[in-house]
């Protein structure tokens, strides 16, 4: 019998520990590539902090995904593109970070397959296991994996290290940097599916599908397999619906073969917008009576065609895409999006109306495409870059065999915008050569390239659908006439940006305030009446549907993150959303896209939007009907009203009948703070909850013009995870951590003495002598027998702290039965070589800020053969500042609060406080 599970995937994602590195100085990158043999040189060799033995105890506790750029200040001389972060050439220190984590593998596990997946690392990854390097991963954005097998410590201690190194931007947009992304530990038989390793098609039918199943299967034995495979398929609701044996099948050792089989379903349920069935396929590989595997693919049974006239069709239906673009980023986590997260930014998009997702510009992470299989969001699927050549293509067939399982994903997108090739004849090979590449791994769907222009030359005219960014780049009419064979969707399109909230411009503080109607190049209104115009155009993809660090156009500093979505960084709607929610859909929309709080402007005219699909809408002012209007379709009316403070009440009429109204009153002053439950809940460990924070006058209505500084507080089994509140010019900090300075011991000289009084001398500073350098004997065995004694004499330095900070010593052995002085006081006495490493709390009164000086006593630590030496690392000196308070300031009223339970019983509550505000709690 096999004792081991057939295959476990499981989470790798607690307990690392992190520390910052360095991009270029080996001092200050934990001597990484240091040693006389580097890793690249012999096997095993990885030193500094890709070592096993290295001693990572004063490093920081993290929990994955974790983005560190999210936690750096923000720096006028960072990159514009990417949020002013200072990361990057210009920041060394902060561009390098280090992972590592111990974990122990039974020696029961021996003779199975065993491998490290990464969803992805930004960027420009290293991994070592136990010393031995595994390999680069130079995307931040593609998904990797690496068999451990060989390497590892079967029934003892394991350590993975991972360097990301986020100096050099891969994209033009805020990106974070680190293990950004899930990791898995997977375990499999030798003879096993491969990682991606099913291909599930389905040809529907009036009543029925064929469900054509591809399965490659890899025998890593040292034997030829005879085996068999076992297909069952459940229904949306578990039922089993397909139960199929295949013949046995043979597999030489070493190969990999793959296996199609087909089956029938009848009245299938199929996947669609409103009801995103999903089928389950368990894929068992069995060896004689034994299963050696159980491999589970999630799918839809659906059907999808680009029609070059008449658009995009979904089961049959003819479906216009409305949707946006979207970069990963969210406000308090940065890139680190835990998995509910994505769930409520798409159910956001949903709740206006949008159907589809572009992944400008990268492949997405593999959760955020489960969340649209479950929700039904269609799905845009893009890759990095463009490129011919192995390495490029390499990055093209991991998303495709990663994702095309899922049926949320319609098309894919093999480049975005590539000004240097997109209208050139290179650019048309190059297109040609990805594509023709990328079929053969998915011949189900077809292939886009965004262009900014030139269609009708170079990349424009050999894809599959052609991908127009921006009507005002060409003439989109001109392009469909010349190429009627191709299918056509805006990959890109202007929407009105702006500031939520804000409706005068402030440059000063990188506000703006959105026009409803403009030229075309920032319309959302003549974006979308042009696309709806044209059966020919298969939908449309604005830009973009959430705002996002960095690119913070039209400002520069102090903005540091755009205003193209129709929500802010924290999911909350600015006006323009209310007009793709009017359009997009079929229920009575009605929105007044101003506030009505402007005590200074007595009797000025207001002009603003209103937003509706209502047939008439009609304006009252304090009871008084300003008039009714007709609302053109696919349009707005905007109105212009001399103010005065009260009630603007809008209400909206179908066939003379009202059915929908909206108002707009003048709040009054700030009174309150009101904590709403935005989205989640907190009932188990890792589930999130999204809070946000208003302040209110006395009625409980929204001051839109409040900025309020509210202190937050969590009790309870749950932790904050980051804080926001949409102003695309805060600079105030996302996320409140402890913060952790690591000084180094440098040991610079070294005495020997014959006896232990006389080393004790030398310690103490008694007796004047001259330092020999540092471990210059190379413990030397003829010396040690004679001097048996040794005085090793250093130093560290720390930086200015803080009286509420913690310090701790690190200590490891360089000498047998040592002692440690730190500024000439005794620390610690005959610690035993076996004991070697410990720990000591330091106080306040014992060190200072600058230069400490450190001295171990204790005997010469003896070769154990000639071509190695003991440890000559003496530790560190670890200074923690303790985290500041929570907090967050109001943007127009509103903040963000994202809370994770973290396990336990312990009744979980958050308040939030201001003096001059009544307080608010809520309890989960």
């Amino acid at each position: 019998m096999i004792s081991n599970p057939p295959r476990e995937r499981l989470v790798f994602d607690q307990g690392w520990r992190f520390a910052l590195g360095h991009a270029f100085d080996p001092a200050q990158d934990f001597q990484l590539d240091s040693s006389h043999f580097s890793f690249l040189a012999k096997a095993g060799y990885g030193d500094g902090a890709a070592s096993p033995k290295f001693d990572d105890r004063a490093w920081r506790v993290v929990d994955l995904p974790h983005d560190w750029c999210v936690e750096l200040p923000f720096d006028q001389y960072a990159s514009h593109s990417h949020g002013y972060k200072a990361i990057g050439r210009k920041f060394p220190a902060n561009s390098v970070g280090w992972y590592r984590k111990s974990f122990e593998i039974a020696a029961s596990e021996l003779g199975r397959r065993i491998s490290l997946e990464f969803d992805g690392v930004h960027r420009d990854s290293k991994v070592w296991i136990n010393g031995f390097y595994l390999g680069n991963e130079p995307s931040g954005y593609t998904s990797f994996s690496y068999d451990i097998s060989d390497y590892l410590n079967y029934g003892g201690q394991n350590v993975v290290v991972v360097r990301a190194d986020a100096t050099t931007e891969e994209g033009w947009f805020y990106e974070g940097a680190g293990i950004y992304r899930h990791v898995w530990l997977c375990k499999t038989a030798p003879l096993h599916v491969a990682r991606y390793g099913t291909f599930v098609t389905s040809e529907v039918h009036e009543t029925s599908a064929t469900i054509t199943i591809q399965t490659t299967i890899v025998n890593q034995s040292q034997q030829p397999v005879e085996f068999s495979l076992r297909e069952t398929i459940n229904a949306p609701d578990a039922t089993p619906v397909v139960q199929a044996q295949s013949p046995i099948y043979q597999l030489a050792a070493g190969q990999s073969a793959e296996f199609t089989h087909q089956h029938q379903l009848n009245n299938p349920q199929l996947w669609d917008l409103t009801s995103p069935h999903l089928y389950q396929l368990t894929t068992t590989v069995q060896l004689g009576d034994d299963v050696v595997d159980s491999y589970e693919t999630s799918f839809g049974v659906r059907s999808i065609r680009f029609d070059p006239d008449q658009g995009f069709f979904l089961n049959g239906r003819s479906v216009k895409l409305v949707g946006s673009n979207q970069h990963q980023d969210h406000a308090g986590v940065g890139t680190a999006l835990p998995d509910s997260l994505q769930t409520y930014r798409i159910q956001r998009l949903q709740e206006f109306n949008h159907n589809a997702i572009r992944t400008s510009h990268n492949p997405p992470t593999p959760e955020f495409l489960d969340a649209c299989d479950r929700l039904g969001m269609l799905v845009l699927n893009e890759n990095r870059l463009m490129g011919s050549n192995p390495e490029h293509l390499r990055h093209v067939e991991q998303l495709i065999k990663r994702d095309r399982n899922h049926p949320s994903v319609i098309l894919w997108s093999l480049g975005n915008e590539e000004w240097a090739i997109e209208g050139t004849i290179i650019g048309a090979r190059i297109a040609s050569t990805m594509q023709r590449f990328a079929r053969q791994f998915d011949h189900t769907r077809l292939f886009t390239i965004a262009c900014s222009g030139g269609w009708d030359k170079g990349i424009g005219t050999v894809t599959d659908v052609v991908g127009y960014n921006y009507i005002w780049h060409g003439d989109i009419d001109a392009h469909h006439a010349k190429f009627p064979w191709q299918a056509g969707v805006g990959t890109e399109e202007s929407n009105t940006y702006g500031t939520r909230g804000i409706y005068q411009t402030d440059a000063s503080r990188g506000h703006l305030a959105a026009s409803p109607s403009g030229d075309g190049y920032a319309d959302t209104e003549f974006s979308w009446q042009f696309y709806a115009q044209r059966p020919f155009l298969a939908g449309l993809f604005f830009w973009t549907g959430f705002d996002y660090r960095g690119e913070p156009t039209p400002f520069e500093w102090p903005a540091v993150a755009s205003q193209f979505g129709f929500f802010d960084l924290c999911g909350f709607p600015k006006d323009i959303a209310y007009y793709t929610k009017a359009w997009w859909g079929q229920k009575p929309v009605l929105h007044l896209g101003y506030h009505w709080d402007w005590p200074n402007d007595l009797g000025q005219v207001k002009s603003f939007p209103i937003y509706s699909n209502c047939q008439e809408v009609e304006l009252w002012l304090n009871g008084v009907s300003l008039g009714r209007r007709a609302m053109p379709k696919n349009g707005h009316q905007q109105w212009e009203v001399a103010y005065q403070p009260g009630e603007l009440l809008a209400r909206g009429y179908n066939d003379g009948v009202e059915v929908i109204s909206a108002s707009l009153r003048t709040s009054q002053a700030a009174s309150q703070i009101q904590l709403v439950l935005d989205y989640g809940q907190l009932k188990q460990v890792g589930d999130l909850a999204v809070v946000t924070l208003q302040v209110c006058d006395e009625q409980g209505q929204i001051v839109p013009t409040a900025n309020h500084l509210l202190d937050l507080q969590l009790t309870g089994s749950a932790k904050i995870l980051g804080v926001g509140n949409g102003d695309p010019s805060s600079h105030e900090s996302d996320q409140y951590h402890q913060r952790y300075l690591i000084s180094p011991i440098q040991i610079t000289g070294e005495q020997t003495a014959a006896d232990l009084s006389a080393g004790l001398e030398l310690a103490r500073g008694a007796v004047a002598q001259s330092w020999q350098p540092a471990f210059w004997h190379h413990n030397d065995d003829q010396q040690a027998n004679s001097q048996p004694y040794i005085v090793f004499n250093g130093s560290f330095e720390l930086p200015n702290y803080s009286e509420a900070s913690s310090i701790r010593l690190f200590s490891k052995s360089i000498a047998h039965d040592y002692s440690v002085y730190i500024n000439g006081q005794l620390i610690a006495s005959e610690i035993a070589l076996a004991q070697g490493d410990q720990v000591f709390e330091l106080s306040h009164d014992l060190v200072r800020p600058g230069q400490n000086s450190y001295l171990v006593t204790g005997r010469w630590i003896k070769k154990a053969n000639p071509w190695t030496f003991p440890n000559r690392e003496p530790g560190v000196v670890q200074v923690i500042e303790p985290a500041a308070p929570w907090q967050r300031r109001a943007f127009n009223g509103l903040a963000q609060v994202i809370v994770q339970h973290t396990g336990g019983t312990e009744p979980i509550s958050l308040s939030a406080n201001n003096p001059e505000l009544s307080s608010a709690s809520l309890t989960f």
